[in-house]
């Protein structure tokens, strides 16, 4: 992603923070078979490892998101 935008976005000053290591270990751990379950399951109409957070955190969470997807 990071790189990506330093792409997209010339203009602008963009750096990786940690570029030896991901900064999510989670993330780190997803494996593509993993992730292929889950959206076939998705597109089954089945929803797994489904994370819910308080109405609060996931408004906030909505504006992080279309803030980052605005970038032009």
């Amino acid at each position: 992603l990071v790189n990506r935008l330093i792409m997209q976005h010339t203009d602008k000053h963009i750096r990786l923070l940690a570029p030896d290591l991901c900064m999510c270990a989670t993330m780190y751990r997803i494996a593509p078979q993993n992730l292929a379950w889950a959206l076939d399951s998705l597109a089954e109409g089945r929803v797994v490892n489904q994370i819910t957070v308080p109405e609060e955190t996931a408004r906030w969470a909505r504006v992080a998101l279309d803030r980052m997807l605005a970038i032009k």
